[in-house]
């Protein structure tokens, strides 16, 4: 069983084994319009809980995607390059962007689970 956890800033991180998967919102991808590139960080590389980790442009404008917990980049999602409106069409499935090693799982416990997000969404 997999656990799905929001950010403030609308990026998610769906936790199995140890490991998080990373993308934007659904309310995200709509907010931004067409997906036309994402710029993903490398395999190996460390995030901090809130830093940047990766961008996303579309149509309308550019805008940064922040790691949703600390840790290391394992991979991410070459599918991406090549078709960035994945992340349009498939947000919160398809249209991940990078996988994550956590090191401070502990991170995980300020996040929003999805009825809080929903209930978040409802006064934007």
């Amino acid at each position: 069983m997999s656990e799905v956890r929001y950010t403030d800033q609308h990026e998610w991180i769906r936790i199995a084994d140890g490991i998080g998967t990373v993308g934007i919102s659904k309310y995200a991808a709509e907010q931004l319009g067409d997906v036309v590139y994402v710029e993903l960080p490398a395999p190996g590389r460390k995030l901090n809980s809130g830093g940047e980790a990766a961008v996303v442009e579309s149509v309308k404008a550019a805008s940064e995607v922040y790691a949703p917990a600390a840790g290391e980049v394992t991979e991410n999602n070459p599918a991406l390059e090549g078709e960035p409106a994945t992340v349009n069409a498939d947000p919160e499935g398809a249209g991940w962007f990078f996988r994550l090693k956590l090191s401070a799982p502990g991170d995980l416990t300020k996040l929003m689970t999805k009825d809080q997000y929903t209930e978040f969404l409802k006064g934007l």
